[in-house]
């Protein structure tokens, strides 16, 4: 089997094809535009017709590249960034280049027989694109209400009494009437920042609102620590999760699973800073929740307490618990059968 490996960029993208051992026996940059991703396409069919095609960052600059040759009927795989980093040193190529990095995610391709296939615009991706929406609004309405803490501080000395977080209908109603018909330059400004903070309340909660619909009724639900926002976060980051062979290599991919860190006699096992760090922390989200009120994680985490291990050790153990009845929820019905079985 041979293989193609393209490092895309914004304006640019770099293709590597190699053979069965490995060698690139064709080299070649395209355009990222319509143009490029047509003649890319055509290029590859010419060279190695049926190769398998790996892309590094197909859900950012590679995405519109990931769509046409999959609407090309080509195989694509996304190769993750740290398998190319480590397969760079390989490559005897002096420095850092594009078409060694092409070089690069082609053997890895070629090597890697479980990558994951490249994402399409389902509705899981979607779904990440709703939560990635209000995300970015929670921090932008954060940094609002930080400068309009500010503002108060300056105009209403002792304003903590009255509206100490910014966050319910009451104190921001109290900060609405503070500001009124303030005169100072800072109070018109605060109160453009208060009716901006206002407009990207309304915004988060239309989006969670649309997300609590598009996720109402799945198995994901049923698991406790786990709402609508969680269960979106899951879906997105996730995807198609039959792409995971099995449950071991779910817990891989989101970062809840130790690594071996043994040398000679000492033998031992290293948290594990890889992974989705997205996925990983709606894991984090829900075993903090169980560890509060649901029995079963608790106990959990009093016995590997008794065992030795830290509170935060015992919260990993919780997550790589939780990895495993995540990826179970994940699974179609059929398939559900058949890893149960």
């Amino acid at each position: 089997m041979v293989a193609i490996g393209i490092d895309t960029h914004k304006a640019t993208l770099a293709a590597c094809a190699v053979d069965e051992r490995g060698a690139a026996v064709a080299e070649r940059e395209f355009s990222n535009d319509p143009a490029g991703h047509h003649a890319l396409a055509t290029w590859a069919d010419s060279v190695t017709p049926g190769a398998l095609i790996g892309i590094e960052g197909s859900a950012t600059y590679g995405a519109a590249l990931a769509r046409s040759l999959l609407a090309w009927g080509l195989a694509v795989r996304e190769v993750p960034p740290h398998l190319s980093r480590r397969e760079r040193i390989h490559t005897r190529r002096a420095g850092k280049s594009d078409p060694g990095d092409a070089l690069a995610i082609a053997r890895v391709t070629l090597r890697e027989t479980r990558l994951p296939p490249v994402r399409g615009d389902d509705a899981s991706r979607e779904l990440q694109m709703l939560v990635e929406a209000r995300d970015d609004l929670v921090n932008e309405a954060t940094r609002v209400r930080n400068r309009l803490h500010a503002d108060l501080l300056v105009l209403t000395p002792g304003y903590q009494q009255h509206a100490a977080r910014l966050v319910g209908v009451r104190q921001l109603a109290w900060a609405r009437r503070a500001l009124a018909r303030r005169p100072e330059l800072q109070a018109r400004l605060a109160r453009e920042r208060l009716a901006r903070l206002l407009a990207l309340g309304r915004q988060i909660r239309a989006l969670e609102a649309e997300v609590a619909v598009r996720v109402a009724g799945h198995p994901l639900l049923s698991l406790p620590g786990v709402g609508p926002l969680v269960a979106a976060k899951l879906l997105g980051e996730v995807g198609d999760a039959t792409r995971f062979r099995n449950a071991d290599a779910f817990a891989a991919f989101a970062g809840a699973a130790p690594i071996p860190a043994s040398s000679g006699q000492v033998q031992r096992m290293r948290l594990n800073r890889g992974g989705n760090r997205q996925l990983n922390r709606a894991l984090f989200t829900i075993a903090l929740v169980q560890a509060g009120y649901y029995p079963p994680a608790k106990a959990l985490l009093s016995r590997k307490r008794a065992e030795g291990k830290s509170w935060r050790e015992a919260l990993r153990c919780l997550k790589r618990h939780l990895a495993r009845r995540v990826y179970r929820l994940l699974q179609p019905p059929a398939a559900v059968v058949e890893v149960a079985a």
